[in-house]
């Protein structure tokens, strides 16, 4: 399994705080794993599209690379985050 956990708006717009999906050969790396997730359409395509920045973190560290992912990942999905 891979958890997966949301914050912020992408939990609003998705309305759940995260899911658990199966490892697979298909799920291999970050990069096959947001596919996966765009495959499944709106909203899916518009939150983690190009056009809207969005960090992803695997067992809380931020990443800035495609990573290779384990089975008994957390993938965290959260917009940058300003302050003032």
């Amino acid at each position: 399994m891979i958890y997966l956990h949301y914050f912020a708006k992408i939990r609003e717009a998705l309305g759940s705080q995260g899911e658990e999906i199966e490892f697979d050969e298909h799920c291999k790396d970050v990069e096959s794993l947001l596919k996966i997730l765009k495959s499944r359409g709106e909203p899916w395509t518009d939150l983690l599209g190009a056009s809207i920045p969005v960090l992803v973190a695997v067992n809380q560290v931020v990443i800035k690379n495609n990573q290779v992912l384990c089975d008994g990942d957390e993938v965290a999905f959260f917009p940058p985050v300003t302050g003032g």
